[in-house]
């Protein structure tokens, strides 16, 4: 897909790709923690050879200074979805290759496989104003819903308690993270690079739960 736009220092993207013919990208809890690893790693100006990370706590290893900042993101079976802030000219640009490379070279290795892993150039929306930007942060950690209900946008009758349940589990999302969880994956997110929406206890629970409850028409943004 042809973006319309160039990316700008200081804006705020909605980076997301799936595996070509939304083939799963993820099959094992390796794979989506694998994946998490490279999303630190790549995040960063010091190139890092993945072979002799075996033993290593990856989250304290020295990777320079971040080429972009990252607010949110969710991986899920056949695709991912990643919140952040162009914070040098290219910058996004350039981590994008290094995450879907690094990637795409495990995952063919590990299933002896070769070709594309993902659809073409990954995708991009620019959040253009502050109501959208703090309506992304709920819209990507509600991604987890699919897996409870793929029909919850449109089934009144869908158990938003139980779906809710399972994405305050989620373990491949920054939900956690924004809840105030302590781990380790904490460290790929630049929460100071962002607006901070949810600075009151248990707001960004409340403001996920209201888009889960919210009525869906054909005009609803979810």
């Amino acid at each position: 897909m042809q973006r319309n736009f160039s990316f700008a220092v200081d804006e705020y993207y909605h980076l997301y790709n799936r595996g070509t013919e939304k083939r799963i990208i993820f099959k094992t809890a390796a794979e989506y923690t694998r994946f998490l690893y490279i999303l630190y790693l790549c995040n960063g100006s010091i190139a890092v050879n993945f072979r002799e990370l075996e033993d290593e706590d990856i989250y304290s290893i020295e990777r320079g200074e971040t080429l972009i900042d990252i607010g949110a993101y969710c991986l899920m079976p056949n695709h991912f979805h990643i919140l952040a802030r162009e914070k040098k000219q290219n910058g996004i640009s350039l981590f994008m290759r290094k995450l879907l490379t690094a990637y795409s070279m495990y995952f063919n290795k590990r299933h002896k496989r070769s070709g594309s892993l993902f659809e073409s150039a990954f995708k991009a929306r620019h959040a253009h104003t502050d109501s959208y930007l703090q309506y992304l942060f709920s819209y990507i950690h509600l991604n987890p819903a699919k897996i409870v209900d793929p029909t919850w946008k449109t089934n009144i009758h869908a158990n938003r308690k139980k779906i809710f349940d399972y994405i305050n589990r989620y373990p491949y999302s920054s939900f956690p993270d924004w809840r105030g969880m302590n781990r380790k994956e904490r460290a790929i997110l630049q929460r100071d690079a962002f607006p901070d929406y949810f600075e009151k206890k248990g707001s960004v629970e409340r403001s996920l739960i209201e888009w889960l409850n919210y009525p869906v028409t054909k005009d609803s943004p979810l």
